[in-house]
């Protein structure tokens, strides 16, 4: 909905609603999803009135394959979506044909499903009819077990699926995640043509809270003429539909490269620079960082946790940022321009386009800087330390849902932005036919706590989750270091460390030696993909009161070597502040905004995520190998200050006085 509804005052019954006020609460949407404006009052009486009048004008019919036509494979300008032996097809069955000029000529389609990722299974499973429904729309034989035909439907729905978001102000990031649903029987008989005879969007009716899809004719239609859409809707150029249509139109890729032009040129960093409204400081506006000084250093910040525990003499906390030495904020800077010649002597808790490495698809591309010489017939891309990835966005077509946030629609269009959708199927096709494990994990552009992260091995699914936003595929870890619990088995893990950046020229990097470990809560198999507490370890934000396993690093290194007694920890760390050392190179290795940015007053403090995997070294011996998963700016440290009251002193002591004495401290760089 758009922001501006708002501040609209609804009716108690929404039959009593004015045409006006409709508007006020649905024009946003209904112009931003591209309907024809004299549909507008059709919509509002049809829904008031709950008007579903499509069946008397269409009909839906199954239409046998012949031999001749089941040889297309999937070459022309429709196919069917369904599994099983027939196709289905909409066709109009008034003998008077249908007018599109027509007002009224605009129809409702029903929602049978609605659900968010996650939980889909639970509904299919709880919600009494729904498994069986789905189950017949989708063809799927009835005579199966209930899991069986579970497992179908998880599988094939991505076949009937379409998705909405609802943009309100004051949205959250879990806001953000897309509902997803079937359209009734009628709708989801519609099937793909390149040259449709109708447009189907959905539509969010806000004072039932109602989600329906409006569909409206293109052309006028006789008795008798299909009905079609189009499902890349929007799309002209030829390989965007090409593979926005693989989820129902087999298309081979495997002629394309797969790393062939999957990194960035350097237009890419400055429209990124522009689009984040960043600007760069001055050189030699700056003080003289790291002084030897009288006095502690004062310090400003927002985040109460450190007011709460940096503790030391050393540093004195201040009300107003105006009086600081220090400021330490969570909100981003932007002006670092303005910033280098107004306090030039203030340091500053962030360095000039760190956003490379903090935001995912950037993070990839640094990775993949870091290889030399990497072969474009290659199935895996970048270093060892980072999971293969591929940049699945794509221009958004020309008519987006007002449910979409407009940042996500600029986001997707910016000039210079790596498309590698191709190059990922064409990847993933060749994997599957050498045998390769082929599980991706689909994880958005700049989410955390891994909202909107799926899990999947078909590609189909992968194509439709691309859809919703900015999206990267990572290589799935299939074969992970476990660790064993004693109250589930062997569970899949990560670690978090805490690193310090303290200068670029030179780099001079820290790492803090105390680190944190997640659990996921169910023995690891590679099944069940959309079961959260098996595939994933960030249990602290689930609702329902998910166990949150805890065991403390100390505790855990003596249990870590007795389950894997040939991987002393000790080498195991030296083989992760490797990866983070490498990284950091990678990140520094070329100037703003090609890389993180030169600021002497900058200090700066990351999390990063990383799991272990079983690997072999060039010896054919078998290793541990760290793959880094997400780096993150100003992490929550509640749980860090919870079980080690000196860590933000340790912090600042080691970025701004040098001070590693009896601290548990390394340094990387």
């Amino acid at each position: 909905m758009a922001d501006a509804e708002q501040a609209v005052i609804v009716p108690v019954d929404h039959r009593q609603m004015d045409y006006p006020t409709f508007l006020k609460l649905h024009r946003g949407q209904l112009a931003n999803s591209g309907v024809p404006e004299v549909y507008w009052p059709g919509v509002q009486k049809k829904i008031r009135d709950e008007v579903y009048d499509a069946g008397h004008y269409f009909g839906m019919m199954q239409v046998e394959e012949d031999e001749e036509e089941g040889d297309d494979e999937g070459g022309g300008d429709r196919n069917n979506p369904t599994p099983g032996d027939h196709r289905w097809c909409v066709v109009v069955t008034s003998e008077d044909g249908v007018d599109s000029s027509d007002s009224s000529s605009i129809f409702l389609v029903d929602h049978a499903w609605t659900f968010q990722y996650g939980y889909a299974r639970l509904q299919l499973q709880q919600v009494p009819g729904l498994l069986g429904r789905m189950a017949a729309l989708m063809d799927i034989c009835q005579e199966l077990s209930e899991e069986e035909k579970t497992e179908r439907v998880l599988d094939e729905m991505w076949r009937f699926t379409w998705q909405y978001k609802l943009n309100f102000q004051g949205a959250t990031a879990d806001d953000k995640i897309a509902f997803w649903y079937v359209n009734d029987e009628f709708g989801s008989r519609i099937q793909h043509c390149d040259e449709p005879a109708c447009r189907m969007v959905p539509f969010y009716y806000v004072p039932t809270k109602t989600s329906y899809t409006l569909m409206w004719l293109l052309q006028d239609l006789d008795c008798g003429d299909e009905v079609t859409r189009d499902f890349a809707d929007g799309l002209s150029d030829d390989t965007e539909r090409k593979c926005r249509l693989l989820a129902w139109i087999p298309q081979d890729f495997t002629h394309i490269s797969p790393n062939q032009g999957i990194s960035v040129d350097d237009q890419f960093y400055w429209t990124r620079l522009k689009g984040c409204r960043e600007t760069l400081p001055i050189p030699d506006a700056t003080g003289n960082p790291l002084t030897n000084r009288e006095g502690p250093y004062k310090v400003y910040m927002d985040i109460q946790v450190i007011r709460d525990n940096l503790t030391d003499s050393q540093f004195q906390l201040v009300e107003e940022e105006s009086q600081a030495d220090i400021v330490w904020t969570r909100s981003h800077l932007r002006d670092f321009k303005t910033f280098s010649v107004d306090r030039p002597d203030v340091y500053i808790n962030q360095f000039p386009c760190e956003g490379i490495l903090t935001v995912k698809d950037c993070l990839a591309y640094i990775g993949q800087r870091a290889v030399t010489n990497q072969d474009p017939e290659a199935l895996e891309n970048g270093p060892k330390w980072l999971p293969t990835t591929f940049n699945l966005a794509w221009a958004l077509p020309q008519f987006v849902s007002s449910f979409q946030q407009r940042e996500e629609r600029l986001l997707h269009r910016q000039e210079g932005i790596p498309w590698a959708l191709p190059q990922f199927v064409s990847c993933f096709q060749r994997r599957e036919e050498r045998g390769l494990d082929n599980h991706w994990i689909l994880k958005p552009w700049n989410l955390a706590r891994g909202l909107d992260t799926q899990v999947t091995n078909k590609l189909h699914h992968i194509i439709r989750l691309s859809e919703t936003s900015p999206k990267v595929a990572c290589k799935y870890l299939e074969d992970p270091v476990l660790y064993y619990r004693e109250d589930v088995g062997q569970v899949k893990m990560d670690i978090r460390y805490i690193v310090m950046l303290q200068s670029v020229k030179p780099l001079k990097l820290f790492a803090y030696k105390v680190f944190w470990l997640r659990f996921a809560n169910k023995p690891f198999s590679l099944d069940h993909l959309d079961e959260y507490e098996k595939h994933f370890t960030v249990m602290n934000y689930t609702e329902g009161g998910t166990k949150l396993h805890q065991v403390h690093y100390d505790d855990f290194i003596p249990i870590f070597e007795k389950q894997y007694p040939d991987f002393p920890w000790k080498g195991v760390e030296l083989s992760i502040f490797s990866a983070f050392r490498e990284l950091f190179e990678s990140a520094v290795s070329r100037e703003a905004p090609y890389g993180i940015g030169h600021y002497p007053m900058a200090r700066s403090l990351y999390a990063i995520d990383l799991m272990l995997k079983w690997d072999k070294n060039e010896q054919g011996e078998k290793i541990m190998q760290p793959v880094l998963l997400e780096v993150n700016f100003c992490p929550d440290c509640d749980r860090a200050c919870k079980y080690h009251p000196n860590f933000f002193n340790d912090i600042f002591s080691a970025l701004f006085l040098n001070d590693f004495a009896d601290r548990p401290v390394a340094v990387i760089s």
